[in-house]
């Protein structure tokens, strides 16, 4: 297991990691900023005393004052030190257990939708946004092309690899064409790059096939650049599916409706979506600034890779997300995941 933010080299007493402990959990848990007062009772010392220790923590940069309470608020770095320091694992409820193993003891489910829904039933639970970034295939194989003309400008294309997955895109061809030569062009692609690994397909189109089509496709050209725009999305599309996008509305800290907009609209876009999981290994926590949506994001994310498939699961919450929580979820699925015995399928 590994997460971002780095350990803080802050040496505490192991009062004030207690202090920072419940000044993290209590405002998680109610978003109000906490009082020296409020902390008294738990120590059994003055307010004074608790106060000269949140100044120590705030000097560190572990707490910092709310604009509108005398009560302080962790700091991103104060979220770190917890995430690496203090937090302790925390248990699933048999709640959340039985609701999760309903989907993983279900036989009739396929791998794709397994992680869907297992997904969706953490999103419900903690209110958070998920998002599935595959599964896709490490060694995926193209097996068959086959086509199917709209219109003289409009083919959809179907991509079906060694694995059983299969793609559909509609491609767009710039100067109308014949069936008789989109059949000609698919034709060729069979016999000379079944087999190619799929992230390679770009590249051999380019180097390879475009000269050969041009011998025997009319208007190779324009069904060239067709083709090519395809398999080159095709190696990077991988399926995204985001559940409770909606949820963000319901974090206090996110009432600003021009903050709504700016994280709805990262939602919706994929190459931004996509970079989610080109980094890391284990599960990794992203804090803040560190998570690339927004200071009052966090992120935590793991990668699952189940026989060849390889994918990214994620939740998307409040800076104060609940981290041991999400972390013990994600933990759980990913184990499941990769241990369960299910049919690929598409």
């Amino acid at each position: 297991m590994s997460y971002n933010g780095a350990s803080q080299n802050a040496v505490l007493t192991e009062r004030q990691k207690m202090i920072l402990k419940l000044i993290v959990e209590e405002y998680i848990k109610t978003v109000k900023p906490v009082s020296s007062k409020s902390l008294c009772d738990v120590f059994d010392c003055s307010s004074a005393t608790i106060r000269n220790e949140m100044a120590v923590l705030e000097d560190m940069g572990l707490i910092e004052k709310h604009h509108i309470s005398s009560g302080r608020i962790p700091s991103e770095q104060g979220y770190n030190y917890y995430i690496n320091n203090i937090m302790e694992p925390k248990e699933l409820t048999g709640e959340d257990m039985l609701k999760l193993q309903t989907i993983f003891h279900n036989q009739s489910l396929m791998l794709n939708d397994v992680i869907v829904k297992s997904m969706e039933i953490i999103s419900e639970l903690t209110n958070y946004t998920s998002i599935v970034l595959g599964s896709s295939s490490k060694d995926n194989r193209l097996s068959k092309v086959e086509a199917i003309p709209v219109n003289e400008n409009r083919v959809v294309a179907i991509v079906i690899t060694d694995k059983g997955h299969v793609e559909h895109k509609h491609i767009f061809i710039e100067s109308p064409v014949s069936s008789e030569e989109v059949q000609k062009t698919i034709d060729l692609i069979n016999k000379l790059i079944v087999g190619t690994p799929i992230s390679e397909i770009s590249m051999k189109l380019e180097c390879e096939i475009k000269p050969i089509i041009a011998k025997y496709v009319k208007q190779y050209e324009a069904l060239y650049n067709a083709f090519y725009t395809a398999f080159s999305d095709f190696s990077n599309d991988a399926k995204i599916r985001i559940t409770g996008a909606s949820n963000i509305l319901k974090q206090p800290e996110f009432q600003d409706t021009g903050k709504i907009a700016e994280i709805l609209e990262k939602f919706d876009d994929k190459e931004f979506i996509r970079s989610i999981m080109k980094e890391g290994n284990g599960i990794n926590i992203y804090v803040g600034s560190e998570s690339e949506f927004d200071q009052d994001v966090g992120l935590i994310k793991t990668s699952f890779e189940v026989g060849g498939e390889v994918g990214t699961i994620a939740i998307i919450g409040p800076k104060r997300m609940e981290y041991s929580r999400v972390l013990a979820l994600l933990e759980y699925v990913k184990k499941n995941i990769e241990e369960g015995d299910y049919d690929k399928g598409i």
